[in-house]
């Protein structure tokens, strides 16, 4: 098994939900299967595949229950949010991928590992939340929460008011030696979920959860270079990056060296939280010495995988 390329294949928390219409676990599952039959297309050709993914939008339903049964039960920690959207999450991939394999003499076999992620306490990210999070309230929900919770809120784009956390960066995979394990072993694994569960470090060495959310771009950007896998692909909306997205002079971009990716987040081309951390994501694989770095939507994995279609980003030239 270890002479086949490792992927590890990030895939958009937005992706299993197609519109606002078909938002249920039955409509997210459908989806998941649409990814998975294309995820087996990778696993057919040889490649061994690591999953991540995102989990906003659960993440999300999942505060929102807690907040409309609070007068009957208790609260449930974003930490302990995380952990059971990996959870979730990582029993669809498994069941899909079963699913999708129905016609082949071997089943592959997929394992889920509910990852933690390090952060530093001292990180700037938590003097400074950013990473909007829940359901929207109203001016006078919002000063309450902050009163009663402290929670920290923010006026978001004219459509209310939304609780922010910290993003801090990922620094360590506490379970990566039970995902290399796996592979070895020739399991296809999904791991760090909505950028892992992120956990500080105590001084006794001891792990406790913090009320944050970890980029998940960046922390498979992580595993990729903490596994030394040969290829980072980002599964998100559009087929390829774009400069001048959304205006008339939009122009896909096919390749771009590391230097060009940095210019254009320098002319704001990327917009944040949504495809500046992928690009972000991709510099960091490609100048740790990693493979290929490249991303595209669910529908080309597989042409964006051998180079025909989406955007890569690649080293700059070497000059003597």
């Amino acid at each position: 098994m270890m002479h086949k390329k490792l992927v590890v294949l990030a895939v958009g928390g937005n992706s299993l939900i197609t519109d606002p219409l078909h938002r249920s676990v039955p409509d997210q599952f459908a989806s998941c299967m649409e990814t998975c039959s294309k995820i087996v297309k990778l696993l057919e050709k040889g490649y061994r595949v690591v999953i991540t993914h995102g989990n906003g939008p659960q993440v999300g339903f999942m505060l929102r229950r807690a907040e409309l049964a609070a007068h009957e039960l208790h609260r449930v920690p974003l930490d302990s949010c995380g952990a059971d959207t990996q959870g979730a999450l990582g029993y669809a991939m498994q069941r899909a991928l079963y699913n999708c394999t129905e016609d082949w003499a071997q089943r592959v076999d997929v394992a889920t590992v509910v990852t933690q992620v390090l952060v530093d306490a001292d990180d700037p990210a938590f003097e400074n939340p950013a990473k909007p999070i829940g359901s929207f309230m109203d001016a006078e929900k919002a000063a309450e929460r902050v009163e009663k919770d402290g929670w920290v809120v923010l006026e978001d784009a004219g459509r209310g008011f939304r609780r922010v956390v910290p993003s801090p960066r990922p620094n360590k995979i506490v379970e990566l030696d039970a995902i290399r394990l796996l592979l070895e072993g020739g399991y296809v694994v999904v791991a760090v979920g909505g950028g892992g569960i992120p956990v500080v470090e105590r001084p006794d060495g001891g792990l406790d959860g913090v009320e944050a959310v970890i980029d998940k771009d960046h922390a498979s950007s992580l595993l990729a270079r903490k596994l030394n896998a040969d290829i980072l692909l980002i599964s998100t909306s559009v087929e390829k990056a774009c400069l001048h997205f959304g205006t008339p002079e939009e122009q896909a971009i096919d390749t771009m060296t590391v230097s060009e990716a940095r210019q254009y987040i320098r002319e704001g081309h990327f917009k944040p939280g949504s495809m500046l951390p992928k690009v972000e994501a991709m510099i960091e694989f490609v100048e740790a010495g990693g493979g290929q770095a490249a991303l595209t939507d669910p529908a080309n994995l597989v042409p964006g995988l051998a180079g025909e279609t989406g955007t890569r980003i690649v080293p700059d030239p070497v000059t003597e």
